[in-house]
């Protein structure tokens, strides 16, 4: 069984492998400090397990699992914890496999031994209940078979066509298969609906402009080209962004 320990302190991470390499048939993958690590060497180590800090700089350990969760062949995943009683009930109740700190040989070697898999349902809900913040911080998705991790405040928008969405960021461009409205109400603190396809990043907003044919656009920074405004939106786009200034 080969296993990923993922913990933003060193000493934890140290602790985690003495304790696994005491443990027959289990394997050290790899080691990662935040989530974003992890999820890069999840893809290249092809680890069985992660053992996965809950909070850690950069990605944490529910976005992290959240990510992992929507992959084709997800790993096992075992949260490490020191969170209160109430958030621990919640792991319970969800039957999601967790550590509390300082972990224990025999509840490590226990804990591997019945690891499972973590599915959409279970980590939304435990999310909830554990009063974590939800919105991610970072958007995953696949592009010529490598698995790409964006942070959210890289985006300048997402344009919807059909079935999927376009992710525009600074760097170039993902596909993901999300709906554009489950977006739209995560993310709704920093992007605006402008269109009916459309959400912009109210950071890299330019401007407002109304074109010669009467149209309105948006203007974004680092993208050419400009998105148009619905017209039962422009009052709203008006406003959201007066507010932002």
């Amino acid at each position: 069984m080969k296993v990923l320990v993922v913990d933003d302190e060193l000493p934890a991470r140290t602790r985690l492998k003495e304790l696994l390499g005491a443990i027959p048939d289990c394997e050290v993958a790899g080691e990662a400090a935040n989530g974003r690590e992890a999820l890069q060497l999840w893809e290249t180590k092809h680890p069985d397990v992660l053992l996965l800090d809950i909070r850690m700089p950069v990605m944490d350990g529910l976005e992290t699992a959240r990510h992992l969760a929507a992959q084709d062949d997800p790993p096992a995943v075992i949260f490490t914890t020191a969170y209160d009683e109430f958030a621990v009930d919640a792991f319970d109740t969800h039957a999601i496999a967790y550590l509390l700190k300082p972990v224990r040989q025999e509840r490590l070697a226990g804990a591997l031994a019945r690891a499972g898999r973590l599915n959409r349902i279970q980590l939304s809900r435990v999310t909830a209940e554990t009063k974590v913040a939800n919105v991610r911080q970072h958007i995953c998705a696949r592009l010529r078979e490598r698995l790409h991790v964006v942070p959210v405040d890289h985006i300048q928008c997402f344009i919807a066509d059909q079935k999927y969405v376009t992710v525009c960021h600074s760097e170039g461009e993902l596909l993901i298969d999300e709906a554009l409205k489950d977006l739209e109400t995560e993310f709704s603190e920093d992007f605006l609906r402008v269109h009916r396809n459309a959400l912009v990043a109210l950071k890299y907003v330019q401007s407002l402009d109304k074109s010669e044919d009467g149209r309105f656009l948006i203007r974004l920074q680092g993208r050419e080209q400009p998105i148009e405004v619905s017209r039962r939106l422009v009052a709203t786009v008006r406003a959201r962004l007066r507010g932002k200034s």
